[in-house]
């Protein structure tokens, strides 16, 4: 027979090993591990981004070619032009030369249309002859040279290169050669043995002109043998792989590059071929997007091109930043090492002490004996908590740095496709119905609630991010709403908070902007990035000051205040009646049009707008790298109204409480029966109203515009659905309010340690495998937020204490440490 109670005592003995804590512990073993792996990986093949770019990849998505580990940015024609400028500006020249037989004279037509679109057409030269390009506004230089075999004519080529000066030879030569060979030798293996030797005189060349000139061997792309002519069937392709392993083997130790991915774009193409040879649009296409990012991404330091990109260098500020949090590291590993060996030291102490029994029986180890006055606990080692908690913090943004700042780990761009985003998203979703418990609470909007609203609105904003859904503008529109959302819950959240309490000191202030801003001030030092980068902070910092000044300034409206308007008196001290000033409500409400007022007033005067953000000290937190407002502006136009929204819906459902048409406090609906089932009605169509109009708006520009004055619709209507029943009321995911307590942690770190390279692409831990990869990264980003809210609360207290002087003294302290960004960026002159 089983024992149910000791397999119940096992099960629970096995849930109590796998808690957060040591989900943390794997997560850090996860990360050592990788970082050892992919150190290996370096050792071994490299730290060449360039060749992962051109010697490997895949196709994602709807036809979109990923490089391995890397990323590739998609060059537009304004784009390439830009990266010659700046090359030829700088003093470089550009001279591009493509060397070989038909395909890849077709492959320099693709190129050259990036600058003059239709030049094939417009320009007809003799067949089987060489082609000139020149742009001298770009200094510009291409060349196709027709050489469609390893001979004495590229020989001699190659030969005259190393005899010019150096700015006179090509900085780029893309070449190959074996299809000619192969038809007019018959396929013989003769020519094969001609051709490694011709190659094999070549080699020299490469040699002596790789300080000046880069040189790729592109391998033959396969061909379509059905669609092959007569005279073509010569041409197999396992004749061109002999050609390839052959080129292969000569120049894998020479100078030049071999180009293999050109031959894995065309084989991943269903329709590679227009007859049977030459490539149609879609593989040269992204045969030249490989050249372009290989030549300029290095130059132009898009985003979200990585590929033949060094990393970003190190400024100061960074070094600075890690020799701190180095010192923090230091000097608390001998305190945590003494701590753990005395607390060690009293476990075995306590062993000692005598045993005694309580009077029902039950032994009492340890125990003093009654006559021994009971120590109080020791108190809490300041210096120790602080020291050990940015010790942990110090080592957690080391992880960020290395994830986005080095080129330990891989990146690969994002690749949507409406299977990628709705996957996760079902199975996200019955997660969290699956974990689905009572409340004790069943106010509207109630903290179980609110937590398990943002938990589940940040992991569809985290499914959007990953998966590149912002291309389609319904689901973009939608993920606006969830971004309105939480600024509306900002603005709900701090006035019933203020409304309630009444406590309205600049202490509750720093505690809140703190908590806000630890971790993302910590990356502006570690990743080299204004505060503006990290735009939800400042959004909910600024409108949680605008809030906090609403409710301050005079005349102050509270609930201890306004208590009982409605009626003519209210029992005080259950005897003496208390005449009401029912002005109060009338005052909160007049502060709300103002509110209203000044933000229409800021949004319609771009003149007065920059006046104030670009105000001097505090510019360095509204503007970017260039010193622009733009971003501030429009992150802060498309959601001016979503705080106010929800700090008037907090006064309206304050208000109705009063007036007794709205009723949270029992277990039955909100409002009378009729009137909850006509908001119920009337809820679904403002969500089904919001969605069609996301489905037929134009552009994100015209939505953009509109959204603001209509987000309230979906988000009351929300409200409404989920609060109007008490039965829905009181229910709430368990698994959804786990992740909104943490959902500014998990909103900030998915920029570095989630996602790659500031949003714009994938952190890759495990190579060629995209579901064990999100997997991976995704287990390791939780546990370091959840890490990192548990060092911000810890923190918090003693940043922010409760004495005021303190706080003073942290907050100076604060902001002189601020004061070298703001000299860098040239904000304090």
């Amino acid at each position: 027979m089983v024992d149910h109670k000791k397999h119940g005592q096992a099960s629970r003995e096995v849930i109590h090993l796998f808690n957060v804590n040591t989900a943390k512990y794997i997560a850090i073993c996860m990360v050592l591990t990788f970082v050892i792996y992919h150190g290996a990986l370096r050792y071994k093949y490299g730290n060449d981004s360039c060749k992962w770019l051109m010697g490997d990849g895949r196709f994602q998505g709807h036809n979109v070619w990923q490089p391995y580990g890397c990323m590739m940015h998609h060059y537009s024609r304004i784009d390439a032009r830009n990266c010659m400028h700046y090359i030829s500006y700088w003093g470089g020249h550009n001279h591009i030369v493509f060397m070989g037989d038909s395909r890849i004279r077709e492959l320099f037509y693709e190129f050259v249309d990036m600058f003059t679109p239709k030049y094939k057409e417009s320009h007809h030269p003799v067949v089987h002859s060489n082609v000139k390009f020149r742009d001298e506004k770009i200094n510009l230089k291409v060349d196709f040279l027709w050489v469609p075999m390893v001979n004495g004519s590229m020989y001699n080529i190659y030969k005259a290169w190393v005899g010019m000066d150096q700015p006179e030879r090509p900085n780029l030569v893309i070449t190959s050669a074996a299809l000619w060979t192969i038809s007019h030798n018959n396929g013989s293996l003769e020519a094969l043995g001609n051709f490694k030797v011709n190659l094999t005189y070549i080699v020299p060349f490469f040699d002596k002109l790789k300080k000046t000139t880069k040189v790729f061997w592109r391998l033959q792309d396969p061909v379509e043998e059905l669609k092959r002519k007569d005279h073509g069937k010569v041409i197999t392709n396992p004749r061109i792989d002999e050609y390839n392993r052959g080129a292969i083997d000569i120049l894998q130790n020479s100078a030049a590059d071999i180009w293999s991915s050109s031959r894995l774009v065309c084989q991943g193409t269903s329709h590679p071929t227009k007859d049977g040879t030459h490539l149609t649009s879609l593989p040269l296409l992204w045969d030249n997007q490989i050249l372009f990012n290989m030549y300029c991404n290095n130059n132009m330091g898009f985003n979200d091109g990585t590929c033949c990109s060094n990393a970003e260098p190190i400024t100061t500020i960074q070094i600075i930043t890690a020799i701190v949090f180095a010192l923090c590291v230091l000097l608390a590993f001998p305190m945590w090492v003494f701590q753990k060996k005395f607390l060690v030291c009293r476990k075995n102490a306590n062993k000692g002490r005598p045993v005694f029994v309580s009077e029902n029986g039950h032994r009492i180890a340890g125990c003093q004996p009654s006559s021994q006055a009971i120590k109080p606990a020791e108190p809490e080692n300041a210096y120790y908590v602080i020291l050990i908690a940015l010790a942990k913090l110090g080592l957690i943004m080391t992880y960020f740095f290395i994830c986005d700042r080095t080129t330990v780990f891989m990146k690969e761009n994002k690749a949507y496709t409406l299977l990628n985003f709705l996957l996760p998203f079902a199975y996200v979703m019955v997660l969290g119905f699956f974990f689905t418990e009572d409340s004790d609470q069943s106010t509207i909007l109630h903290r179980d609630q609110t937590d398990e609203w943002k938990g589940w609105m940040q992991l569809v904003i985290l499914i959007y991010h990953i998966t590149g859904a912002s291309r389609v503008l319904p689901i973009y529109m939608h993920i606006r709403v969830l971004v309105s959302a939480y600024l509306f819950l900002s603005g709900y959240g701090h006035f019933v908070y203020f409304w309630n309490n009444g406590k309205l000191g600049i202490q509750r202030v720093c505690q809140v902007l703190f908590r806000l801003n630890m971790l993302v001030v910590s990356l502006c030092f570690t990743m080299n990035r204004p505060y503006q980068f990290y735009y939800f902070i400042p959004l909910v910092s600024f409108w949680f000051l605008v809030s906090y000044l609403t409710m301050v300034i005079w005349p102050q409206a509270t609930a201890a205040k306004v208590d009982g308007f409605l009626t003519t008196k209210v029992k005080v001290d259950h005897c003496r009646p208390r005449k009401v000033n029912f002005l109060y409500y009338v005052y909160m409400l007049f502060k709300l049009i103002i509110l209203a007022g000044l933000v229409s007033l800021l949004f319609l005067s771009e003149v007065l707008f920059e006046k104030i953000f670009l105000m001097k000290p505090f510019k360095a937190l509204f503007v970017m790298e260039d010193d622009s407002l733009h971003e501030w502006r429009f992150r802060w136009q498309l959601d001016r109204y979503s705080v106010l929204y929800g700090i008037m819906f907090a006064f309206a459902c304050t208000t109705l409480k009063k007036l007794k048409i709205l009723n949270d406090s029992g277990g039955g609906m909100l409002f009378p029966r009729t009137l909850s089932l006509s908001i119920t009605i009337g809820s679904v169509l403002g969500i089904l109203s919001y969605a069609v109009f996301s489905m037929f708006c134009r552009s994100k520009e015209e939505c953009n515009d509109i959204h603001s004055y209509i987000v309230f619709l979906p988000i009351i209507s929300y409200i409404f659905l989920r609060n109007t029943f008490h039965i829905i009321r009181q229910k709430y995911s368990t698994f959804f309010a786990w992740f909104g307590k943490i959902s500014l942690e998990l909103f900030i770190a998915q920029y570095h340690i989630w996602l790659a390279a500031d949003t714009h692409g994938v952190l890759v831990l495990v190579p060629s495998n995209q579901v064990l990869n999100v997997i991976v990264t995704t287990f390791i980003f939780i546990c370091v937020c959840h890490e990192v809210h548990i060092i911000t609360v810890t923190l918090a207290k003693y940043a922010v204490p409760n004495d005021w002087k303190l706080a003073l003294r942290n907050c100076i302290c604060f902001w002189l440490i601020l004061i070298p960004i703001g000299v860098k960026r040239g904000v304090f002159s």
